[in-house]
């Protein structure tokens, strides 16, 4: 049963190397599924803030990332 666990490991390993820059993903995800369409704005503006949150979590990976190095 180790081989399982290990192969389970491994694969999760293929889709999240770090597991932090997944969970600030998938919080932010959720905050627009959630919030975004509540508020009163065009779907441009959902669609931009979207896009602009995701890019600050990916720089911010990287600017962690660098830091390390």
């Amino acid at each position: 049963m180790n081989w399982l666990r290990t192969m389970a490991g491994e694969l999760a390993a293929l889709f999240v190397d770090d597991g932090s820059f997944a969970v600030a993903v998938l919080a932010w995800l959720a905050v627009c599924w959630l919030a975004l369409p509540r508020l009163p704005w065009s779907p441009g503006v959902e669609g931009a803030l979207l896009f602009v949150g995701l890019a600050l979590i990916l720089v911010e990976s990287v600017w962690r990332r660098t830091r390390k190095r």
